[in-house]
């Protein structure tokens, strides 16, 4: 389903080279393994028609645009409802709008106005279907990898590829478990919505920092809650009808989390409430979403009686 050897060329002579030429016998035989509805989104894939994007806008959104018939744009939006339900976005190509779940772009707005991606190589885990992959290209990062073992999140990022094949971004669907101890081989790595469902959040963190070079920079998005050092939420079952939800900390102690996992410079750029106009369902995503998550007496808890989601994104360096 895709071709690594132009990721293994760019990074060859690099710390990652030899991971690098490592990965398509990697990916071959997790797709030998698969998925029981990859058929099906391999099927929507091959629908998609063949368009040419001659106008690219990363930067401020993303929007592909080129000459397009009325049954081609037909076809395409056919094609792309069937890599259903679409979570991150949104997405614009050929005058069809994919409206997702999330409002992903303005979290990105939240995040990049404290960045300098200009000529980095960055990490994405837990990428998603690539939206920030996208965004982080636009925002100059001279090539992006994104890791996430969701097939269908694969699939949809294949689908925008489809379209931008000569661009530096590559979706591998690997786990962070599933990359060598120590690569240390990134300028950038991103962790957003992640941590909170790990059972052992200062081992991710560990994880994280040393997928980094020394002087790397990690950016971690993550929920937390409202109080001092000490203040840890851990949900009795489940946070926002979520399941695998295990800590939510405080920002005071996610910092301190942080810099006992050995980053410095620790600081938190960002603190915002989800809204229900930020994550909600939609005909791209007809699932149960954020308002169906809250309790509709009282908007600042959850169903479970929880504080609401919160969400925090913090920046740190390896030192």
């Amino acid at each position: 389903m895709i071709d690594l050897t132009p990721l293994a060329q760019r990074l060859k002579g690099s710390p990652l080279g030899s991971w690098a030429d490592s990965l398509q016998a990697q990916l071959d035989a997790k797709l030998a393994v698969g998925h029981g509805d990859l058929p099906r989104w391999r099927t929507a894939l091959e629908a998609l028609p063949a368009l040419n994007a001659s106008q690219v806008e990363l930067q401020q959104r993303f929007a592909l645009d080129g000459a397009c018939s009325e049954p081609a744009r037909n076809a395409l939006r056919q094609a792309l409802l069937g890599l259903s339900p679409w979570r991150k976005g949104p997405f614009e190509l050929f005058g069809v709008q994919i409206d997702t779940e999330w409002r992903s772009d303005w979290k990105w707005q939240r995040v990049a106005a404290h960045l300098d991606l200009q000529g980095k190589r960055v990490l994405d885990v837990g990428c998603g279907n690539g939206y920030y992959l996208w965004r982080m290209l636009g925002a100059g990062a001279r090539e992006v990898i994104g890791i996430d073992p969701n097939w269908l999140f694969f699939c949809q990022f294949l689908a925008m590829r489809h379209y931008l094949s000569q661009l530096p971004a590559w979706h591998l669907p690997l786990a962070l478990e599933e990359l060598p101890a120590k690569l240390q081989g990134f300028d950038t790595v991103f962790s957003m919505g992640v941590l909170y469902h790990r059972r052992s959040p200062i081992d991710h963190l560990l994880e994280l920092k040393d997928c980094l070079l020394r002087g790397g920079e990690l950016v971690l998005e993550t929920l937390v809650v409202e109080g001092d050092e000490q203040q840890v939420l851990v949900p009795e079952d489940r946070y926002a009808q979520m399941r695998n939800v295990w800590f939510l900390p405080s920002v005071p102690a996610l910092e301190r989390w942080l810099r006992r996992a050995g980053f410095v410079d620790v600081r938190c750029v960002d603190v915002s409430v989800t809204s229900v106009e930020e994550q909600r369902s939609t005909e791209w995503m007809r699932f149960q979403s954020l308002p169906d998550f809250l309790d509709p007496s009282d908007p600042n808890r959850t169903v479970e009686g929880l504080p609401a989601p919160r969400r925090a994104v913090l920046i740190a360096k390896k030192p």
